[in-house]
């Protein structure tokens, strides 16, 4: 008999018995191993497929307008919740130290209670984008572009953990802090009063993403930002972190490593190696089929294989229970508390930790992650469009898809996730290797995201990973960050001198300057406290430092197209678009329409975000197919 659990795997395939390119999904045929591999490298490096290579995708198995059975919906969309549950869960453990959450009972429910906001926020905002958004199948999840600024801003001075009191100081049962404001409160209090200033920061900072989208100005800002810019810009997010990596690897530096030797195994060793799956269909009955499944899951098996080894070491005495010892912290039974102390349901909503606060230093910082956010979501958008078979995305489309995405941060931002939401490229590269491209399976993992959001306990599992298995990962994840913007440069003439010197300068003052921040807090003296605020954010922040200082000499210092690589960009055409003219409209409206009429008003044309938007295909041509390659 066959086992649930390979049926999860093999359900689609088993409908599609007759498809002329079932078996080449899946099975260890060479050829279709290679086209596999083929589509996955271009997700890697972002590239636009040429004509001939779109032809593949009238193999898919499920193309974005398809609906599949309800158990086959439910089967590959839970697929897709796993690949983004590795990005999810490691921005709340990474903020909470930052947040001042101690290492207490208290804490880890606080824990357990952020994992479970952000996966409630990521699935909601799944479900906004693929309905009323790009609609495109793209999963939406926490983002790194947003974290760099998150941390300068509960790195001034006023958001400096303080020291708990004495116990049962003023009579309380509580741990109780002075905190830099003078005043005497909780634990619980300590972290939510500077949770509500990130908060703030992105809630107002995404109302310049709203208004971007819906005002259609993304053409205009992306004819002066080039690969010059987005390289140091992008990198920087990855580089700047280095520091957060050791600190959760330096408990026990052997799992640290362990991890990110599996993600790497996983990943780049045995990505092509085909495990067999029996599955059930009515025409074969059972049956196998083959999946790379390292390749869909390395960062699970990292987790759950240092997982293990922890707790391996953890019961057989090799991790001390001495706190003293700093491989304390590599133990799995630190927070196991709270899996009892956490509520079996809740329910995360906007003002859950209080109002938002908002500071002039915080939003102007959080800008940086707007601009970084929004470019690396129109480079998802066309990766996402190549590979499950859509036409290349319309501007009204695109400007949707920015303007759905400012709503979901700013949901993110009332709400309280401490961070904003983006596409996940993860899920993108799924898509390549399940061939299933339907956007329907991708509302329901959504739709799971959102229920499992709800369900504390469960959210609460991921709290007990140990910080050295968090590190390995951030190893791997920070780094992929880093190269993915230096991969960008591939289209720059780097015989020139000026662009030499534009990379060069960048990067090192971007982590230059940032450090010295850190370093001298409080250097800063204008005699204007929002003033002295505002720089010092806006310092203290590598991408927006190195982005800004790029974005500058590359628009100021005399350079042609090609040295630039704007030309290369440019080259990138959309190879749908040789289609005729009214052919391809009728690909975009099947696919990009909303849900319900929007053309019972005469003023819709008039809308960037409407599908009636009469907007000029060839200036999308020359402006926008350059940024298939960017990320």
């Amino acid at each position: 008999m066959c086992s649930a659990l390979s049926w999860v795997w093999g359900s689609s395939i088993a409908e599609n018995e007759e498809h002329k390119m079932e078996n080449c999904a899946f099975d260890n045929d060479t050829d279709c191993k290679k086209d596999n591999i083929s589509n996955n490298s271009k997700l890697s490096g972002l590239k636009n497929p040429t004509p001939k290579e779109a032809e593949t995708n009238d193999g898919m198995l499920y193309s974005i307008e398809d609906t599949p059975a309800w158990y086959t919906c439910f089967a590959l969309g839970l697929q897709h919740y796993l690949v983004a549950i590795g990005g999810i869960i490691g921005l709340p453990l990474l903020l909470a130290p930052h947040l001042c959450i101690e290492n207490d009972e208290e804490g880890n429910v606080a824990r357990a209670l952020l994992i479970s906001s952000v996966f409630f926020v990521s699935g909601l905002c799944t479900l906004l984008q693929t309905t009323l958004g790009i609609r495109l199948p793209i999963m939406q999840g926490a983002t790194f572009s947003y974290l760099p600024p998150t941390l300068a801003i509960l790195a001034l001075p006023h958001n400096q953990c303080p020291a708990p009191l004495p116990e049962g100081f003023m009579n309380s049962s509580k741990t109780l802090y002075n905190d830099t404001d003078g005043s005497i409160v909780d634990g619980a209090e300590v972290w939510q009063r500077r949770m509500r200033e990130v908060q703030g920061a992105i809630a107002v900072s995404s109302i310049l993403q709203v208004v971007l989208g819906f005002s259609g100005a993304i053409g205009f800002l992306l004819r002066y930002i080039g690969p010059l810019t987005i390289a140091p810009a992008v990198a920087l997010i990855g580089l700047d972190l280095f520091s957060t990596a050791s600190s959760h690897a330096e408990p026990q530096w052997g799992i640290a490593m362990f991890t990110a030797f599996v993600v790497v195994l996983c990943s780049q060793y045995l990505k092509n190696i085909y495990i067999p799956f029996p599955i059930y269909s009515k025409s074969r009955k059972c049956h196998t089929v083959r999946v790379p499944i390292f390749k869909m899951f390395p960062v699970l098996f990292a987790l759950i294989s240092g997982w293990i080894l922890s707790l391996i070491f953890t019961e057989t005495g090799v991790f001390t229970a001495d706190t003293a010892d700093p491989s304390h912290r590599a133990r799995t039974d630190l927070r196991t508390s709270v899996m009892i102390n956490s509520p079996w349901f809740y329910f995360p909503y906007p003002g859950q930790w209080g109002l938002p606060t908002v500071t002039v230093a915080g939003v102007v910082g959080m800008f940086a992650g707007v601009l970084a956010g929004f470019i690396e979501s129109i480079g998802d958008y066309y990766a996402c469009a190549r590979l499950s078979g859509a036409p290349n995305p319309p501007q009204h489309a695109i400007n949707r898809g920015i303007f759905t995405e400012g709503i979901g941060c700013f949901l993110a931002g009332v709400i309280g996730t401490g961070t904003a939401t983006t596409s996940f490229s993860e899920n993108i590269g799924a898509i390549g290797i399940t061939r299933v491209g339907s956007r329907r399976v991708l509302q329901v993992a959504g739709g799971l995201s959102v229920v499992l959001g709800m369900l504390t306990k469960f959210g609460s599992i991921f709290v007990t990973i140990p910080d050295p298995v968090i590190g390995g990962l951030f190893f791997i994840a920070f780094g992929m960050i880093t190269a993915v913007g230096l991969s960008n440069l591939q289209y720059v003439d780097f015989n020139c001198p000026r662009n030499l010197f534009i990379v060069g300068a960048s990067l090192f003052v971007g982590l230059a300057v940032p450090e010295w921040m850190k370093a001298n807090p409080g250097v800063i003296q204008t005699s204007v406290t929002g003033l002295d605020q505002i720089i010092t954010v806006l310092l203290q922040t590598s991408m927006l430092v190195g982005g800004f200082l790029a974005f500058f000499f590359d628009n100021t210092i005399p350079g042609t197209e090609k040295e630039r690589g704007l030309l290369a960009w440019k080259k990138h055409n959309h190879g749908l678009e040789d289609m005729e003219e009214e052919e391809l409209k009728n690909a975009e409206t099947e696919c990009y329409s909303l849900p319900f009429p929007t053309n019972c008003c005469r003023f819709s044309r008039y809308f960037p975000i409407s599908p009636e938007f009469d907007n000029d295909r060839n200036y999308n041509a020359e402006h926008n197919g350059a940024v298939i390659s960017r990320l």
